[in-house]
C-alpha cells in the first residue's frame, strides 16, 4: 500500500471533505477521489460515505483512520531521525587507532569533530592495526587510523584505505648519549647500542621493518609502556625508535635525532574503512577532520 494513499485518506478524513482536502493537498478533485478508490479497492471496502455535502468516514474508515495515523506519524518520526543523522544531529561515530595516532593526531581531529557536532556519540579505542582491522570487519569501528611499515601492504580489497600522513621514525637517546647533541645520526653509528622496545613481538617486528636487513639491532630491554620504554632510554639502557606522531609525550630528558636520508624510515599512516560497507555521514565528515589534522601536523 503506497503511503501517499493513506496521507489523502487522512486529509479528507480531517476535513470531512474531498474538495477541501484536494486543496489543502494541492491537489485535483478529481486526483483525491481517484486515490480514495485506489485505497478502497486495495483493502476491498468503501471508507467513506458520500453525502449531499462531504464525506463522513464508514465503519471501515472509523477502524483504518487510527492505523493509518499511527503509521504516517512513525514514518514522519524515522525521516525526521534520518534527517538529524545526515545532518549530524544525531548518531555515533566508533574509532579506532593505533597507540602513537592517540598521541595527537587523532584526539585533534575528535576535538575538531566534537566542536562541530556535538550531538553525535563517540568512542575511541587504541590498538594495533591488525586488531583494528578486525574490529572494523566486524562492524565493532567505523573507522580505524592504521598505519604500515615501509616493507609492508595493507588489503586494499578488503579495506578503501585514506592517506593521510607520511610518518618519520626518529631516534631516541639519552640526553647524556654520546651523539645527543647531534641532529641527525647514522644507523652505523648505532650498532653497539641496545634497542628498547614496547613488546618482544609487534614493536620487534616493527623495529625490523624500519632497519636494513642484517643490522644487528640488539634488543635487551621490553618495556611494554612508552613512559617505561622512554625511562629506560632516559637512564641510558638503550636507544629506541621514536615515531614523529608520539614526540609530544617525549620527556625533557630525552634527545630525538633524524636519521640520516639513506637510513631515514617511514611509516605511511591511513584512515581505513570496509570496502563495499555504506559510509554513514558521521565518517564521512570525520575523515575531512582527520586529513585537516594530518596536514597541521606536517610529519
Amino acid at each position: 500500500m503506497e503511503t501517499q494513499l493513506l496521507e489523502v485518506f487522512r486529509t479528507v478524513a480531517r476535513f470531512g471533505s474531498i474538495t477541501a482536502a484536494a486543496r489543502h493537498l494541492r491537489f485535483t478533485q478529481s486526483a483525491v477521489s481517484r486515490q480514495i478508490a485506489a485505497l478502497e479497492a486495495e483493502i476491498g471496502a468503501r471508507v467513506f460515505d458520500r453525502l449531499p455535502r462531504g464525506v463522513a468516514l464508514s465503519e471501515e474508515g472509523r477502524i483504518l483512520l487510527p492505523h493509518a495515523e499511527a503509521l504516517l506519524d512513525r514514518l514522519d518520526t524515522v525521516r525526521r531521525d534520518l534527517d538529524e543523522l545526515r545532518g549530524l544531529g544525531a548518531g555515533r561515530l566508533r574509532v579506532g587507532a593505533f597507540p602513537t595516532a592517540v598521541a595527537a593526531l587523532v584526539p585533534r581531529a575528535l576535538a575538531s569533530f566534537r566542536a562541530a557536532h556535538p550531538q553525535v556519540a563517540l568512542s575511541l579505542v587504541e590498538g594495533t592495526t591488525p586488531a583494528l582491522l578486525d574490529r572494523l570487519t566486524a562492524a565493532e569501528a567505523d573507522v580505524a587510523v592504521v598505519s604500515t611499515a615501509p616493507t609492508a601492504q595493507l588489503d586494499t580489497v578488503r579495506f578503501e584505505l585514506y592517506h593521510l600522513v607520511d610518518e618519520r621514525l626518529l631516534v631516541a637517546v639519552s640526553r647524556d648519549h654520546r651523539l645527543a647533541r647531534r641532529r641527525a645520526v647514522r644507523l652505523a653509528e648505532l650498532s653497539d647500542d641496545p634497542f628498547i622496545v614496547g613488546s618482544a613481538t609487534d614493536e620487534e617486528n616493527l623495529l625490523r621493518a624500519s632497519l636494513p636487513d642484517g643490522f644487528p639491532a640488539r634488543i635487551d630491554i621490553v618495556a611494554a609502556e612508552w613512559t617505561g620504554k622512554l625511562g629506560c632510554v632516559a637512564a641510558g639502557l638503550g636507544v629506541a625508535l621514536v615515531p614523529a606522531l608520539a614526540v609530544r609525550g617525549t620527556p625533557a630528558d630525552i634527545r630525538l635525532l633524524y636519521l640520516h636520508p639513506e637510513d631515514e624510515s617511514v611509516r605511511r599512516i591511513f584512515a581505513a574503512t570496509v570496502s563495499g560497507r555504506s559510509r554513514p555521514p558521521a565518517v564521512s565528515r570525520f575523515l575531512t577532520h582527520l586529513q585537516q589534522a594530518a596536514r597541521e601536523f606536517g610529519a
